[in-house]
């Protein structure tokens, strides 16, 4: 699954493109070290497909490489954070 990141001075999205559909997580950047992840979004034709959690990897994987933490705001995310304690690294409140 190929996820492309689309971001905006004051924050972005990360986007999966899978047969048409659109799935995504959107962010607000706070600053040049923090985000906070607000929303994550998957339509129906992609549910059980495992976008979501690709979504949030990817979320990880880039706050990792980019040196910033992430504030989980989005339910979603937020329970995929306590699923997975080894991103506590990353992981801010």
């Amino acid at each position: 699954m190929e996820i492309r990141n689309e971001e905006s001075k004051s924050g972005g999205r990360y986007l999966a493109v899978i047969e048409g559909h659109e799935g995504e997580m959107t962010y607000s950047r706070t600053s040049a070290e923090l985000i906070i992840i607000d929303h994550t979004g998957v339509p129906d034709a992609l549910r059980g497909k495992g976008v979501g959690q690709a979504l949030a990897v990817h979320a990880v994987d880039e706050a990792r490489r980019g040196g910033w933490k992430i504030i989980p705001l989005c339910p979603f995310f937020r329970a995929q954070v306590q699923r997975h304690p080894e991103w506590n690294d990353v992981i801010k409140g």
